[in-house]
């Protein structure tokens, strides 16, 4: 068995006569000849049918009775041969969005494959974007950390916030208050609607892993999802900051996306389809640079060309 080449020895199928010969795989082959030279013979009946036919010995018993079995051609031996598919030129589908791959069904398997290996990134900022975990996030801190854990001996101090937003029939005092019976004693105000309350300030040691993760897990939940790990310094303010989401959102640039699925990839989803041409690949419209040829001219001296 050769992965380089299929390897075809005494073809016998319909008009060929023993033929030998090597198909290199991975390569664009036209077979040509005069009508009744066995083209149709090798290409279908041959090296398709045998193709096909070993795919489907794949499945189990049970799946092979309700798909379509091929007879075996006539032939010596075929070496090499990898599943086929045929695409019959008098395919009866003849409709305005059919496809190579829609006739073949391998747009349906294309768009499961993008919708599950796509990776998503952001817009404004071009980050990939990621759903974050605890787990993720604290394994996201031991690398982030790593050259202030080496250059210091001491571990870095953090601080884990989550943002609460002040709802329009309440008062910052109300929400405070709230935050405070619940034990959230540390909060500032961070903008006009918006508090920010502090989780947890902790040393950055490896003891110290159960108390980290059970403080991302409570800030995760307090935040919906989103939280800010800041890196204090020795007088307690924040050198930087590090954001984090557990959604399909950006942190810095604070935008949500969907989850990806195959309709974002199919042109016959309203989802994925491309809003000039609507999945078509072609638009139709007036140029009215044909229709009003001298711009400069009224309708009276013969601004829009007759027909």
């Amino acid at each position: 068995m050769t992965s380089e080449f299929i390897l075809v020895k005494g073809a016998r199928q319909n008009n060929l006569k023993g033929l030998n010969l090597r198909l290199p795989l991975n390569e664009l082959i036209v077979i040509t000849g005069v009508s009744g030279s066995g083209k149709s013979s090798l290409a279908f009946d041959t090296i398709y049918s045998e193709g096909q036919r070993r795919y489907v010995e794949t499945f189990s018993p049970y799946a092979r009775q309700f798909l379509d079995r091929m007879d075996k051609p006539r032939t010596d031996r075929i070496e090499g041969i990898p599943p086929a598919i045929a695409i019959d030129q008098t395919n009866p589908v003849r409709t305005s969005r059919s496809t190579v791959g829609t006739m073949t069904e391998l747009n349906d398997h294309i768009k499961l494959l993008y919708a599950r290996a796509a990776r998503l990134f952001c817009r404004g900022c071009g980050k990939p974007i990621r759903k974050d975990s605890s787990e993720s996030i604290y394994k996201d801190l031991l690398e982030k950390t790593k050259t202030t854990r080496q250059s210091s001996e001491a571990a870095p101090r953090l601080m884990i916030t989550f943002r609460v937003s002040i709802p329009d029939n309440f008062t910052e005092e109300e929400i405070t208050g709230f935050l405070n019976r619940q034990g959230y004693t540390r909060v500032q105000k961070i903008g006009q609607r918006m508090l920010e309350v502090v989780q947890d300030r902790v040393r950055f040691r490896s003891g110290q892993r159960g108390r980290i993760i059970e403080a991302l897990e409570a800030a995760l939940e307090r935040g919906r999802g989103s939280i800010e790990v800041h890196v204090l310094d020795d007088v307690g303010a924040s050198q930087v900051s590090w954001p984090f989401s557990t959604e399909h959102r950006c942190p810095d640039c604070d935008i949500r996306y969907k989850e990806p699925n195959p309709s974002n990839f199919s042109f016959n989803s309203p989802i994925g389809a491309c809003e000039s041409c609507r999945g078509f690949g072609r638009t139709m419209g007036i140029d009215y640079s044909l229709v009003i040829p001298d711009e400069t001219r009224t309708l009276a001296e013969g601004a829009v060309k007759p027909w």
